[in-house]
């Protein structure tokens, strides 16, 4: 795979081979490429947006539902002075971001300054160096606009745990303002902070992922996109809305004086990760890069999302989870921005805000009210039994880790979406459904296939440790917003797929020739 940067030195043009190529119907979706002067227009045609909204946060009707105070005390104490710390976690960019918006809203009320923080820990999960340059280089990018803001933005090295509760007493922090994820060590952090800061500091989280915020969607664990979708619908027209700008903060000149520069190359030393799997060269960290992504995919591939999403021959995705998933540009954004294209392409539009909405607050929603969204205990009562029922089937093959791992399998498509997956980070949509139910096919049992396939997909794709990445496992092993099928060995009632069923879908022998899928014999 060849690729050349354009005269202005930062679009990157990719040249494939005809091994890699899509089908002749597909010339058209990706022969146009986005220019960076396309991109800066594209940028400052948002900001244009945002300040016909509000010439700041201070004169916009900000939505108090999207806020939730964890603290006892809601009100800022005199005595504390310091400011208010925006604590990015999930929501790693600057504007379009609900939870910034909040607590620059709070400190131009207060006439405070405004501190922005991330907390780098070495180690977290699966994450590798594939992950973690993903997340710097973006961080490198938030750190540059809020310098251009006059909003000091802080990288601390360790838990949040150690450094939130340390610099909240030091700098004697007024209030702090974090965004939410459902992931269970999130949860951890905000409930231990919650516990560790001073009392008298009110501690507040805003819903800055989803378009509704979880806590208003619903209060409980939903059954599937069918019992959630209405009442996702019924809110959008009050939470769906346009964003007003972060703009330079006015109470920030004098600890801006004593800002020092971020160390980024220790930063990267600290970090104790898998360094064998590296950066991919097909996504560039950062809200522009992310905005150069949703302005290819709106005018070159979402004429024919609704008609191709499901064909992984065809270049039909948005191919926006990485951002999404590092939170480096707004869900919300891109669904106000597809959605100009609604008179034009009706049926993608909608089929892009199903997924983009409903699927991913579905998905949410799950990972909140259910403890167990990482393992079986987590399923619903049907699939449990089923997957139970036939725990002694026969599995021919069986593999083990490394097999699967290096794709090493009989099945030349399965071992095609393995390698895809490991070069890329990313696995199409369709095929991430047929590569989690091979693997329960071939495990020795339902636990190690749910345990082989989040840690694949933790471990090389980018948008890994997610929500939707657990969901997605959990719908394929363990029929998870699914409804019970024909009964067969193995899956029991969980729903089967199989290759012939891939070939009625789409071409398999082009996939399995792009990234060269070989077929290994069984032991």
């Amino acid at each position: 795979m060849k690729r050349i940067k354009n005269k202005s030195g930062n679009a990157i043009v990719t040249k494939k081979s005809k091994a890699e190529s899509p089908d002749e119907n597909d010339k058209d979706a990706t022969s146009s490429v986005t220019t960076i002067e396309k991109v800066s227009i594209t940028l400052q045609a948002l900001q244009k947006r945002r300040l016909a909204t509000a010439k700041s946060i201070s004169e916009f009707p900000f939505n108090k539902k999207r806020v939730r105070v964890l603290s006892i005390v809601k009100e800022v104490p005199e005595s504390r002075p310091g400011g208010v710390l925006y604590w990015m976690s999930r929501d790693a960019r600057v504007q379009d971001n609900w939870a910034l918006l909040y607590a620059q809203r709070l400190s131009l009320k207060l006439k405070l300054p405004l501190f922005v923080c991330y907390c780098l820990v070495p180690k977290f999960l699966n994450a590798t160096l594939r992950h973690y340059k993903f997340l710097l280089d973006g961080l490198k990018e938030v750190d540059h606009e809020c310098r251009e803001l006059s909003i000091p933005f802080k990288l601390f090295l360790g838990s949040p745990l150690e450094c939130i509760p340390e610099f909240v007493s030091s700098r004697k922090i007024s209030a702090v303002v974090c965004d939410f994820s459902p992931l269970r060590v999130s949860q951890q952090w905000v409930e231990g902070i919650k516990n560790a800061i001073p009392r008298d500091v009110p501690f507040m989280q805003v819903d800055a992922h989803n378009l509704v915020p979880l806590w208003e969607a619903s209060n409980k664990q939903e059954y599937g996109a069918r019992t959630i979708r209405g009442k996702l619908n019924s809110k959008l027209a009050e939470f769906l809305t346009e964003f007003p700008p972060v703009l330079r903060h006015a109470y920030n000149k004098e600890v801006m004086l004593n800002c020092t520069a971020i160390n980024w190359k220790g930063a990267e030393t600290s970090i104790q990760c898998d360094r064998s799997v590296d950066a991919v060269e097909w996504a560039q960290p950062g809200y522009k890069a992310a905005c150069s992504q949703l302005e290819s995919f709106c005018l070159n591939r979402l004429r024919i999302f609704s008609e191709k999403r499901n064909d992984p021959t065809v270049n039909a995705l948005s191919g926006l989870s990485p951002w999404f998933h590092f939170g480096q540009i707004s869900v919300q954004r891109c669904v106000l921005e597809v959605m100009r294209f609604k008179p034009k392409y009706k049926a993608s539009v909608e089929s892009f805000c199903e997924e983009a909405i409903v699927r991913r607050e579905l998905a949410d929603n799950f990972c909140y009210y259910n403890e167990h969204y990482d393992n079986l205990k987590g399923l619903h009562a049907w699939a449990a039994k089923t997957l139970d029922d036939h725990r002694k089937d026969k599995r021919s093959p069986a593999y083990t880790l490394a097999e699967f791992e290096q794709a090493h399998t009989h099945d030349d498509l399965w071992n095609a979406s393995q390698l895809q997956l490991v070069r890329e980070g990313k696995m199409h949509g369709f095929l991430r459904m047929y590569w989690a139910k091979k693997i329960l096919e071939w495990s020795s049992t339902p636990e190690e296939a749910l345990e082989v396939a989040i840690l694949l997909n933790d471990k090389y794709s980018l948008d890994g440790r997610d929500p939707n990445g657990y969901v997605g496992c959990m719908w394929s092993i363990g029929g998870v917003h699914d409804q019970g099928w024909a009964e067969r060995p193995i899956f029991g009632k969980v729903r089967y797929m199989n290759y012939k069923g891939c070939q009625r879908k789409f071409d398999v022998a082009t996939f399995v020739t792009r990234y060269g899928g070989t077929v290994y014999k069984a032991k």
